[in-house]
């Protein structure tokens, strides 16, 4: 799947170890995060993680250009 989405392996696991941010979406379920630049162009990359599970296991992973509709800003 994320092959198909153009996101590397090795890009999952670098965002899930030092990830820009870190949402709850509820419990055991987190959102890890990170703006990274791709030929040029910044994008968002999008991880969700049910944390509740040993060992933890990423559901999904997707790259979007909608930065501001996803990256939360600290009040």
């Amino acid at each position: 799947m994320m092959d198909r989405r153009g996101i590397s392996e090795k890009t999952v696991m670098g965002i899930i170890q030092n990830p820009g941010q870190s949402i709850e979406v509820r419990p055991g379920r987190m959102v890890l995060q990170s703006r990274i630049e791709i030929l040029g162009k910044e994008e968002l990359i999008r991880i969700f993680v049910d944390v509740d599970r040993k060992p933890a296991e990423v559901v999904t992973a997707y790259r979007t250009s909608k930065i501001t509709k996803y990256w939360r800003t600290k009040p």
